[in-house]
């Protein structure tokens, strides 16, 4: 029988992660990069399932993130309330990131819908922190998809920050500086045709992330799918000819 919502603490909560996880979940995370020593192993479908148990519960939220526990950290971004969500405490709880799976479903399911969301979006981008600035571009990211009221100028505005970051070789941070990138570039027919211009300028950096970068957004960007959904029958040739001198030879793209 499900708890009252009164009778929810953080004890009972961890007790209950605690008692769903398997040794099995919790070593299959160091495979993608999540500390098991810090994670009971619980599936995301259960977590999900306990999320909506307990409901919107701020203060609770705030418990369980301070417990450091992998799966309780996801919890709590689910559960906490958009409208409690200050700068400070966003600040607060980018201190603690430790995984790219906590960045990105912290900033999809809380910090987004935060009046600060955009501010961070762009003061995060600067960070040294790997995990910190990957919640920039995460962040980026959401809002492309996410934030129907931002018009065109607003992403525009991203584009030489994304830019400035392709030279970042750590794994976490080019990988979501793709994302960002390739989710504009989604977005809508003129937001396509500056993410590829951004892309052309990426593959004349010598870096080997902002080709890496470059290669994998321009693939779907000027995809037959994207392009089809978008409507552009007229692609803008003109920025792909105008750029295409500049590009070096493209490099392959792994994950």
């Amino acid at each position: 029988m499900a708890l009252e919502k009164r009778n929810w603490t953080a004890g009972t909560v961890l007790k209950r992660m605690e008692s769903m996880g398997s040794a099995r979940n919790r070593n299959g995370k160091e495979h993608f990069g999540i500390r098991a020593d810090r994670a009971y192993g619980v599936a995301t479908p259960q977590l999900r399932a306990l999320a909506r148990e307990i409901g919107r519960n701020h203060a609770l939220a705030l418990e369980l993130w301070d417990s450091g526990m992998h799966e309780a950290r996801h919890v709590a971004a689910w559960i906490a309330d958009p409208a409690e969500c200050s700068g400070a405490l966003m600040e607060r709880w980018a201190r603690g990131f430790d995984s790219w799976d906590i960045v990105d479903g912290t900033c999809r399911y809380f910090f987004l819908y935060s009046p600060h969301a955009w501010e961070k979006a762009f003061a995060w981008s600067t960070r040294r922190s790997e995990f910190v600035r990957r919640a920039a571009f995460s962040l980026m990211a959401a809002l492309a998809v996410h934030d129907k009221k931002a018009g065109d100028e607003e992403f525009r505005r991203l584009l030489p920050v994304i830019l400035e970051a392709a030279t970042d070789e750590r794994n976490f941070v080019r990988k979501a500086v793709n994302w960002a990138l390739r989710q504009i570039g989604k977005r809508n027919r003129n937001l396509n045709g500056l993410a590829v211009e951004t892309a052309l300028l990426m593959q004349a950096i010598d870096s080997r992330a902002a080709r890496w970068i470059a290669a994998d957004a321009l693939r779907e960007l000027r995809g037959a799918a994207v392009q089809a959904r978008l409507g552009a029958a007229d692609f803008p040739t003109r920025v792909v000819s105008e750029y295409a001198r500049r590009r070096p030879r493209t490099v392959s793209a792994t994950h």
